[in-house]
C-alpha cells in the first residue's frame, strides 16, 4: 500500500500535486486500489501524519504533499523550515520510505506552475515517478 497525506491548505495546488502523482501511477499501471489518501489541515501537520502512517506495516511507502507560499510575514520561513526538518526527522527515524512533495514557493504563480496539468512541470508527477522507481527497485509491493 502507498499512503499519501495531503495538506488542505492551498488546496488548488495540493490537489494538483496529488493528481499529478496519480497520473504517474497510472502510467506505470499501478492499481489505485493500493493507494490510501489522507488529508490534514496544513503543511505543519504533515510530519506527524507521515510518522503515524509509517507505523502501519501495510504502508510500504508514504508520500507527503503540501504547499507553502511566501507572504508578507516571516510565517513562510518558520513553516517551511519546520516541515522540512520534521519530514527529515521522520525519514531518518523510520524504515518506511518517505517522499517529500512539499512546494515552498516565493509566489502563487510558481506554485501553480509546479502543480498544474503540464506533467513535465508537475512536481507531484515527479514524486509519483520516483515512488514507482522505489517500489520496483526495492520490490516494496
Amino acid at each position: 500500500m502507498i499512503a499519501i497525506v495531503v495538506s488542505e491548505f492551498n488546496r488548488e495546488i495540493t490537489n494538483g500535486l496529488l493528481n499529478g502523482c496519480l497520473q504517474a501511477f497510472k502510467k506505470f499501471e499501478f492499481s489505485l486500489d493500493k493507494v490510501a489518501i489522507e488529508f490534514v489541515p496544513g503543511a505543519f501537520e504533515l510530519p506527524a501524519s507521515v510518522l503515524g502512517l509509517c507505523s502501519n506495516p501495510r504502508n510500504r511507502l508514504v508520500i507527503a504533499f503540501g504547499c507553502v507560499i511566501k507572504g508578507e510575514t516571516d510565517h513562510y520561513h518558520y513553516i517551511s523550515e519546520s516541515v522540512s526538518k520534521g519530514m527529515m526527522d521522520v525519514s531518518l527515524k523510520v524504515k518506511t520510505p518517505t517522499l517529500f512533495g512539499v512546494l515552498t514557493c516565493q509566489n502563487a504563480k510558481l506554485a501553480i506552475d509546479r502543480s498544474g496539468s503540464n506533467l513535465d512541470k508537475n512536481k507531484g508527477y515527479e514524486i509519483g515517478i520516483s515512488a514507482m522507481h522505489l517500489i520496483e527497485k526495492n520490490k516494496l509491493i
